[in-house]
């Protein structure tokens, strides 16, 4: 044996090991420095177990859940303590000898009685809850969730608070934040990547029921606390529901991958009392008729302009930047020969109707105004000084 080649090999082993353990510290030491703390209504640092449940079906889940484990647990200890028992008590080392035998009719009758028990044992509570979970009669309060890539529109359609609608995006300050590859060590905010610009509100203890459907792709309404997961899928409508016991701010995800902004997409409920609900849904309707514009009004460049870089900020600036650069394969608004171009109806039809097989989304749900401010503001932006101005009733006419 060569020795010299020997201990090359085990200082070699040592050098690798000790490369390791060095990178799992500073793996570890990474880890602590992106310390954050628990998210009331979200995740949990390292969280083990489902949500703390804020309805009675999330707690019923919950039961089920641990139901399942305690006779799955039951069952394999059992099984395994028979087997090894007859590999230790019955080997072959002291003296027991296989025995050759077959029909039995005790053990035909025990292995088909004894695993229809358990079946049935499992079936009527999971029955119970799968039941209970679909039951969305009698409800206080109805609400469309439509999946949009990649974010919420929420429309109250029965109940009060009728006739309010919002599209709910993640907040674009924590989206720079993901851009620049993540918050700053000692400054990540608990809720990044689950913060919106418009929460879905919805008061205490009321039936909620929540109709969910989507414009492009299939989505998932999820939000663990209410134990509530539901599919929305483009031109059919599924319905689910909750009634949250606890005040408070609760968190969820889209949890079907619907495209590249997936991670994007997140759910914010904030649960009020009654009396707060009340008066939201008061702020609301003065909001709306604030907002409520005559498509035939005729705008100035300036105006637009103005409100056009709202809605880019919040709906466009994630993608294709603030500098109007895009980024990867986000093409450039700045420089766009379809921006500078003096037919507007080729972006007025990408706005209505997205391009790229979905990588530039329909922006239908916007309103008219929005969309002609929106795009005046793309036009007359950055290097785009091209003095057009395209008004509501051209947005209005390319709708029909």
């Amino acid at each position: 044996m060569n020795v010299s080649n020997t201990m090359g090999k085990l200082t070699r082993l040592g050098i690798a090991h000790a490369g390791t353990i060095l990178v799992s510290a500073a793996a570890w030491t990474s880890t602590a420095a992106h310390a954050v703390n628990d998210l009331p209504g979200g995740p949990a640092v390292n969280q083990l177990n489902l949500h703390p449940a804020v309805t009675k079906i999330a707690g019923e889940q919950q039961w089920l859940h641990w139901f399942m484990m305690a006779i799955c647990l039951a069952i394999f200890v059992a099984v395994f303590a028979v087997m090894f028992y007859s590999i230790v008590k019955h080997r072959k080392s002291v003296g027991h000898k296989a025995a050759n035998f077959h029909e039995s009719t005790a053990v035909e009758i025990a292995w088909t009685v004894v695993p229809f028990i358990i079946v049935i044992a499992m079936a009527l509570p999971a029955t119970k809850v799968l039941v209970a979970q679909k039951d969305t009669t009698s409800a206080d309060l109805t609400i469309k969730a439509t999946g949009i890539q990649w974010k919420w529109g929420y429309d109250y359609i029965k109940g009060e608070g009728e006739g309010i609608g919002f599209v709910s995006t993640l907040d674009n300050t924590h989206r720079e934040m993901s851009n620049a590859g993540g918050p700053k060590p000692g400054s990540e905010p608990d809720n990044y990547l689950l913060k919106v610009d418009n929460p879905l509100v919805v008061p205490v203890d009321k039936k909620i029921r929540i109709i969910t459907t989507a414009n492009d792709v299939i989505h998932a309404f999820a939000v663990p606390a209410f134990g509530i997961k539901q599919d929305a899928i483009p031109g059919f409508v599924r319905d689910t529901w909750f009634r949250a016991e606890k005040i408070g701010d609760y968190y969820g995800q889209c949890q079907e991958l619907c495209g590249k902004e997936h991670a994007y997409m997140p759910i914010h409920v904030k649960v009020v009392s009654a009396a707060d609900y009340t008066a939201w849904v008061a702020a609301k309707a003065k909001e709306a008729a604030a907002l409520a514009d005559d498509p035939s009004k005729v705008w100035t460049l300036a105006d637009l302009k103005a409100r056009g870089e709202k809605v880019y900020a919040a709906n466009c600036a994630a993608c294709h930047q603030a500098s109007g650069k895009g980024a990867g394969p986000i093409k450039a608004l700045d420089g766009s020969a379809i921006v500078l171009d003096a037919d507007h109806k080729k972006q007025i039809a990408i706005m209505l109707n997205g391009a790229a097989g979905g990588a530039m989304p329909a922006w239908k749900s916007l309103s008219d105004t929005d969309l002609a401010a929106v795009i005046s503001y793309t036009k007359n932006n950055w290097s785009n000084q091209t003095g057009q101005v395209v008004q509501p009733a051209e947005l209005q006419a390319a709708r029909k």
